[in-house]
């Protein structure tokens, strides 16, 4: 274990909040709740998002960019909407600054008080229908498929880096539809996208399924998610994608004349995913060495160590080390040949194994002289020496199969904790007692789910698309149930 991590079996909050400080990925701001993305942390959202973008390119969506102040008539024009909101929002009343009358400090000039106060946007829904009202006209205007990557600000009283901020990074989908069956299949189709981004680039199972009413987005007829078990048995929401209805439509008149000539309201979606996915990395396949980083989102993907006395022996080690480096650059790799003489090679294994870099090559005067290399991969710690001549083909095999290692260790631990219960007892026991996603049937209605999750903190997490019909009688209530759903404690 490295020596500055909290152990994750007896600290697991400490052990992630050390990972992310010491993994030089972020640290808490100035700014209480914000926090400052480092470099490291950063490369790896740059990886999510160009992955992402490409997606949504592929299916025909365009990047656009919508203000950061939001009217705050706006989020009254959907009731539900400012609801779900309205204690998260933050709000800017004043434009100006000016000296103290006594020449004291600062303070807000009473005399520049906005005529209408402006909310940071927490979300963008109600300025970009607003927009929309002047773009759509026509049937032939849609659909309107927009993203923007943007940040957004949501006042939380607890904050955790990358998982909960009070500022934090995302993309949101908008889109705007003909029909009905237009935007369900367009929020069904990015809850794929984004469940096979996780699976595919994170190596990170997930659940698809629908929340309960409770638990929806504030605005939306149904909100899509996918779910995922972290090491500590909790639940993490990866992402959402909500069918909208014409909710927001109504709400600011957004109407388009169909092929029959007669004005209807538009449909619509939203959707998103935030830098909680790198929490969501973290937290599914790091362990006390460190990061263990899923190839694909890796910043750096081949380190190159060299191991020498002197510079003669420096200069051909580096010599070879370029070379290689070359070879797999040209191959598609991220590659770091690291020749700094202010750290020892212990070091620097030690620096990237907590970095996650999932292969290390070191190369040392034995290795020079023999044509051979020795392969070190972070998933499982394991070493091997290979011929140099054969370092793009095993890299290139290699990386493959520790994103599928990765990613069944992951699928295998929530296997291993994931528990069908009948009665009220198993479930309260694994709840409290050993944590992880919980099938249990429950019959339906706000007020059961509300009194499970007053005495146990877990949550209907989904609906779980692929839960087969199975009848049943609610865990809590005994009240007849038409099939199980999923359970846990979540983040």
């Amino acid at each position: 274990m490295a020596k500055f991590l909290t152990n994750r079996e007896e600290n697991y909050s400490q052990w992630y909040n050390d990972l992310v400080i010491k993994a030089d990925m972020a640290e808490n701001s100035a700014v209480r709740g914000c926090m400052v993305i480092k470099p490291y942390g950063y490369a790896i959202w740059e990886k999510i998002q160009a992955e992402l973008d490409r997606r949504f390119k592929a299916t025909g969506h365009v990047n656009a960019y919508f203000p950061l102040f939001i009217p705050k008539s706006f989020f009254s024009r959907e009731a539900s909407h400012v609801e779900g909101f309205a204690k998260e929002c933050a709000v800017v009343t004043h434009y100006r600054l000016k000296h103290a009358p006594d020449g004291k400090g600062i303070i807000v000039d009473p005399d520049a008080k906005l005529e209408e106060e402006l909310i940071v946007r927490p979300t963008s829904e109600t300025i970009i229908w607003n927009t929309y009202k002047d773009w759509i006209h026509s049937y032939r205007d849609l659909p309107l498929l927009i993203n923007q990557w943007a940040n957004v600000v949501r006042w939380e009283m607890r904050t955790r880096l990358f998982l909960r901020t009070t500022e934090f990074l995302w993309q949101e989908g908008h889109t705007a539809h003909a029909t009905r069956e237009e935007a369900q299949q367009e929020a069904l189709m990015i809850l794929d996208l984004y469940a096979d981004f996780a699976e595919n680039y994170m190596a990170l199972p997930v659940i698809k399924g629908v929340k309960t009413e409770s638990e929806k987005f504030a605005g939306a007829i149904d909100t899509y998610t996918f779910e995922a078990l972290m090491q500590d048995g909790k639940a993490l929401q990866g992402g959402t994608s909500h069918f909208l209805g014409q909710n927001f439509a109504k709400a600011f008149d957004v109407q388009f004349a169909n092929q029959e000539g007669k004005l209807d309201y538009v449909w619509a979606t939203s959707w998103g995913v935030t830098t909680r996915l790198i929490g969501a990395l973290i937290m599914a396949h790091a362990d006390n060495n460190g990061l263990v980083l899923p190839p694909r989102l890796a910043p750096i993907q081949v380190v190159i160590i060299p191991i020498y006395k002197g510079n003669e022996q420096l200069g051909s080690i580096s010599e070879i080390a370029n070379d290689l480096r070359s070879k797999l650059e040209k191959a598609g790799f991220s590659v770091k040949y690291d020749d700094r003489d202010t750290q020892k090679p212990g070091f620097k294994f030690a620096d990237y194994e907590l970095k996650g870099v999932p292969v290390r090559l070191a190369i040392g005067p034995r290795d020079a002289e023999n044509g051979t290399v020795e392969v070190a991969r972070r998933d499982t710690l394991t070493k091997e020496t290979i011929n140099r001549d054969n370092v793009v083909t095993h890299v290139t095999a290699l990386m493959e199969e520790i994103h599928q290692n990765i990613y069944r260790k992951a699928a295998d631990f929530r296997a291993e904790n994931t528990y069908s219960v009948d009665t009220w007892d198993e479930f309260r026991d694994i709840i409290e007692n050993k944590g992880g996603f919980v099938m249990a049937h429950w019959d339906g209605s706000t007020e059961t789910e509300e009194q499970i999750k007053n005495l146990t903190k877990a949550t209907v997490r989904a609906i779980p698309f692929n839960a087969p019909a199975e009848e049943g009688k609610c865990v809590l209530s005994g009240k007849p149930s038409h099939r199980r759903v999923l359970f846990a404690r979540a983040y």
